[in-house]
């Protein structure tokens, strides 16, 4: 039995009727390696059989606390059933690309079933060129993005042959708790609760100007750089202004998504980094600057100022096989109102080194010891307020870009080469409704899209700005 954190607590509270909080990632798989040039369900399930037992946290499912007293617990499921999440559906023909967003869209919008272990998995055949594609979703409570990249190394392997793990089967599911001592358990902790938590609220308030909107409060920063002082932690860089302006894309979201997905050439970007000096980051926040630029220009929405974006970060070391979410994050402006090319890159380069520098400046920790400061009875209603209630005053953030290194060489399933490899979010009303992730693997930037459908009913056209924003690049 392991409890879940206060900010793993906070991804199942967030979930209302318009925001659903797993990640996902969508493969496109080329079968014709395998026997017979045929991926099928059974071969899957033999697949999922053998390396289960190496995804321990798939085999998990919540225990609620009665009255929501404290924070739920991760039980093995004694009902565990395989082929519940392990499904296979097909498209119609022609099986394009738009036609796959449109079922993974449907897919993604669907919360999971929480009286089950909370992950799903569909094979999906009929894609035009005699393709696969692999669309697994599975919750954010449960990982974040590094440990999802360890589940997908222990599903994939590095020759098409399979390789045998040795390792054996011998599972066998825990007794549940009751529900007596899951009651003792949370009036133990409310007991210590605030003992507990006067110290990371401490080592969390001298860096509360690192929020939006918080940050903008008057004299929040003279008294957080004051505190910092008295707690001889360093100095932190200034932050730049972020004050994030109204867009199409900010409000209150709906039920229903949009998808979209496309690559870029990972070589091509790498020549723009040198020419311009900067990061492949850099060039990658570049491109998504652009690409929204002129998305908001055709709907007659550009602000005369940045955007705000969230930027993801990991602070789990790469041997760190633990459950659950270890992040913090970036905030940084999003250079959208320039109209120069090169003169964005710029402005994207040096304000991710402010952004960097204020990371760096900050401890790890801190996103997990502000969230914890909040008594687990009072998780869900704070959650409404920041995730539902505020930004409906002032978006604090206009979106969430996430930029993740991947393996430079092919990976196979069952044989299969995948192809490419589009990762997926979450998208709500404080975050607001686009996400962009991209992944970068063997070659390519795979880039993923997820839209509130009524905000961005054109995703698409997104991707097509990415291209013609990587052409405008390298001819600078």
């Amino acid at each position: 039995m392991r409890q879940l954190s206060a900010l793993d607590a906070q991804f199942l509270n967030v979930e209302s009727r318009g925001t659903v909080a797993h990640i996902a990632g969508l493969a496109i798989l080329d079968p014709t390696g395998t026997p017979g040039g045929r991926l099928t369900l059974d071969d899957l399930m033999e697949l999922m059989r053998r390396r289960i037992p190496m995804i321990r946290q798939f085999r998990w499912r919540l225990a609620e606390v009665p009255l929501g007293l404290d924070h739920p617990y991760w039980i093995e499921d004694p009902d565990f059933d395989l082929e519940y999440h392990v499904r296979e559906i097909a498209l119609p023909r022609p099986g394009d690309d738009r036609q796959l967003a449109d079922q993974v869209a449907r897919l993604h919008q669907r919360p999971l079933d929480r009286a089950r272990p909370l992950w799903e998995m569909y094979l999906v055949q009929g894609l035009e060129g005699g393709r696969i594609a692999l669309y697994a979703k599975i919750h954010h409570a449960l990982i974040d993005g590094v440990a999802a990249a360890q589940i997908v190394a222990a599903l994939l392997d590095l020759e098409p042959e399979p390789r045998e793990t040795g390792v054996v089967d011998d599972w066998r599911p825990e007794r549940p708790p009751s529900a007596w001592s899951l009651l003792a358990g949370a009036a133990a902790r409310a007991a210590v609760h605030p003992l507990r938590t006067t110290g990371g609220l401490l080592r969390a308030v001298p860096y509360l100007d690192t929020f939006p909107v918080v940050g903008r409060v008057p004299g929040i920063g003279a008294a957080t750089g004051a505190l910092r002082t008295a707690a001889r932690t360093g100095q932190v860089p200034p932050q730049a202004n972020l004050s994030a302006p109204r867009t199409p894309f900010n409000g209150p979201i709906t039920r229903h998504r949009r998808v979209a997905f496309g690559s870029l050439s990972l070589n091509e970007v790498k020549k723009v980094r040198h020419a311009l000096e900067a990061s492949v980051n850099d060039v990658v926040m570049a491109l998504c600057a652009t690409a929204l630029r002129r998305w908001l220009i055709d709907h007659d929405a550009l602000p005369d100022r940045p955007l705000v974006a969230a930027v993801p970060v990991s602070t789990r070391a790469l041997d760190d096989d633990t459950h659950g979410n270890q992040v913090s994050a970036m905030f940084t402006p999003l250079p959208t109102h320039l109209a120069d090319p090169r003169a964005r890159v710029e402005a994207m380069r040096d304000t991710m080194t402010i952004a960097k520098r204020r990371l760096v400046a900050t401890p790890e920790r801190w996103l997990q010891e502000l969230t914890a400061v909040v008594p687990p009875a009072f998780g869900g209603l704070t959650a409404w307020a920041l995730f539902r209630l505020a930004p409906s005053a002032m978006p604090p953030i206009n979106l969430v870009i996430s930029n993740v290194a991947g393996p430079q060489f092919p990976l196979y399933l069952c044989r299969a080469e995948v192809l490419a490899y589009h990762p997926l979010s979450v998208v709500s009303d404080l975050s607001g409704g686009l996400n962009i992730t991209v992944f970068s693997y063997n070659g390519n930037l795979d880039i993923g899209l997820t839209a509130c459908r009524e905000m961005v009913p054109d995703v698409w056209n997104l991707i097509g700005y990415f291209a013609d924003a990587l052409e405008e690049l390298k001819g600078l």
